[in-house]
């Protein structure tokens, strides 16, 4: 989907001087907000995280229409999904399905950070200075795991949808600037461990749920 974002993109800028499109820097201070759980052999453990940091990224854009500006924003650096790593001691006293005991004791650790984050946008202007912000994105949702069961969950690339609202104004440093208010909701993730416990025939899952906000400064040049 990142290749068709991009492909869209150049397609809609195709014939567009370099004068008539926007390039800018982007800051954000964003609340990310994850919610999960993960099944194993039977068994549900639930999680609930956030992290509060500041994001930045670059963007292009240009105005189609007088109402309508069409932008892309990268954001280049990597963002924890937490703000620190988790970890659980498990003890395990019998072999499920037998009579075998057992006093194996397991560190499990795990966090996830988001990366290559990109989004396709329409700002739709409602008067001369206060815009509806829509858009599409995708990001790779990259797991972090070091789990003493031998499991490994691999990663993710999850879509999601943008919606906010923004105020542009012209600046006396480059062209304008904008300050937006943006909620970003990212599709459900469900992924399969490598392998199963010992004595467990049914992998673990996870299953997560991830959501952002976010108060952004952009100055565009």
């Amino acid at each position: 989907m990142k290749k068709i974002l991009t492909i869209l993109f150049l397609t809609l800028f195709t014939g567009a001087s370099y004068a008539e499109i926007s390039f800018g820097i982007s800051g954000a201070l964003t609340r990310i907000d994850a919610s999960g759980s993960e099944v194993e052999g039977g068994e549900t453990n639930s999680k609930e995280v956030t992290n509060d940091t500041i994001i930045p990224s670059v963007f292009a854009e240009k105005g189609i229409t007088d109402r309508i500006t069409i932008g892309l924003d990268y954001i280049p650096i990597d963002a924890d999904v937490s703000d620190k790593t988790h970890s659980r001691s498990d003890t395990e006293t019998s072999v499920t399905g037998t009579k075998t005991t057992t006093s194996t004791s397991r560190t499990q650790t795990a966090d996830a950070e988001l990366a290559d984050h990109i989004t396709l946008y329409a700002d739709i202007n409602l008067n001369d200075d206060v815009y509806l912000k829509v858009g599409a994105v995708q990001v790779d949702l990259n797991t972090q795991e070091s789990l003493e069961t031998g499991s490994v969950y691999g990663n993710e690339t999850i879509d999601g949808k943008l919606i906010g609202f923004g105020f542009r104004r012209d600046t006396s440093v480059g062209k304008y600037m904008k300050i937006e208010f943006i909620y970003t909701d990212y599709d459900d993730v469900s992924l399969t461990s490598s392998v199963a416990r010992t004595g467990v025939t049914t992998n673990n899952t996870i299953s997560a749920d991830l959501d952002t906000t976010a108060i952004k400064i952009s100055y565009a040049f």
